[in-house]
């Protein structure tokens, strides 16, 4: 695809920035996919990219695949102005990714420890929601060294794992005798499992992110077509047979109710860069299903088609970003 083009800004154009993608985790896919794109908006914006990957096996490597030391990636990633981790999942969007450059002394762009390591927690998230008055679905925590017991919910109820994304390790269960085993695909993809009762509504995402200047700016929102009683699953996302409405076909009060609830837990989390904030409309209000603080960001994903219909398109949302990075600095 041609790379697109913008004029360089006067607080871009001679930054070096880094964009790591990849990752040791079952989203490691998606993440290279995510930087990729940023590699190319950050280029098209006049600036040096330095892309890097994690690979599966948690070594650093060029993107060309040559492999670096661990001492070499810092040494390089300490030559940048600032870094993009379009990392997706565990040991990356969870805070990881954030400290580690924080201990080299490296401007992240994106959000820091304490928002990744909340964001990706479901069961915390949730804790933190209800404690600022956004509803979030009825859920029983099941530990990873607990025993099942009998059903903890009527069914149908959604088990997944309270950490990682990309829809991984989620079933629902419509009948008892399935339980068990949607429990043990929830744990193959994580530790800790979520029980959590079946929502009837609409999708409805929205994405947030703070400029330069402290203001947080809101995307449209985006309405994720979904036959009811169906989760919007992993293949949907990634294979292209997922349909998106840009905005949502919500009222004016539920488009008020999603952007309070997403402004402000961007806040009480502790967000910084974009971080995108899914949730049910259903006919008794609004429900928060989960929180992304490294959302996909490929060209097509659903944070730049919210802010491209608000006038925002990818180029100057990663300039937008990048800048707010550089206030931060200051």
């Amino acid at each position: 695809m041609p790379e697109p083009t913008a004029p360089p800004h006067p607080e871009t154009s001679r930054r070096r920035v880094a964009v790591i993608g990849g990752g040791a985790n079952d989203e490691h896919e998606v993440s290279l996919a995510s930087a990729a794109a940023v590699t190319r908006a950050l280029r098209a914006l006049g600036l040096d990219a330095v892309p890097l990957t994690i690979d599966r096996a948690g070594g650093w490597r060029h993107t060309d695949g040559a492999a670096l030391t661990p001492s070499e990636a810092v040494a390089l990633l300490t030559t940048c102005t600032a870094v993009f981790p379009a990392l997706h999942g565990v040991r990356g969007e969870d805070g990881a990714a954030a400290g580690f450059l924080g201990m080299i002394g490296v401007p992240v762009i994106g959000s820091p420890v304490r928002a990744g390591a909340l964001g990706m927690d479901k069961w915390v998230t949730k804790t933190i929601a209800e404690a600022v008055g956004i509803r979030t679905a009825r859920a029983v925590l099941l530990r990873a060294d607990e025993p099942l017991g009998g059903l903890p919910l009527v069914p149908p109820f959604v088990v997944k794992p309270t950490t990682g994304g990309s829809s991984n390790g989620i079933s629902v269960v419509r009948h008892a005798d399935e339980y068990r085993a949607s429990v043990r695909t929830a744990r193959d993809a994580g530790d800790d499992v979520l029980v959590e009762s079946f929502v009837t509504g609409r999708e409805v995402d929205i994405a947030v992110f703070r400029d330069r200047t402290g203001t947080l700016h809101t995307g449209a929102t985006l309405e994720i077509g979904v036959a009811e009683g169906e989760l919007f699953g992993r293949t949907e996302k990634y294979d292209g047979t997922a349909q998106f409405t840009v905005p949502a076909r919500i009222t004016d009060v539920q488009h008020a109710a999603i952007e309070h609830a997403a402004r402000t837990l961007y806040d009480t989390l502790g967000c910084a860069g974009v971080a995108r904030f899914d949730f049910f409309v259903t006919d008794d209000g609004v429900v928060l299903n989960e929180v992304n603080t490294s959302p996909g960001f490929t060209e097509q994903s659903q944070v730049p088609q919210m802010f491209a219909a608000v006038g925002l398109p990818y180029v100057d949302l990663v300039r937008a970003l990048l800048d707010a990075t550089r206030s931060d600095e200051g």
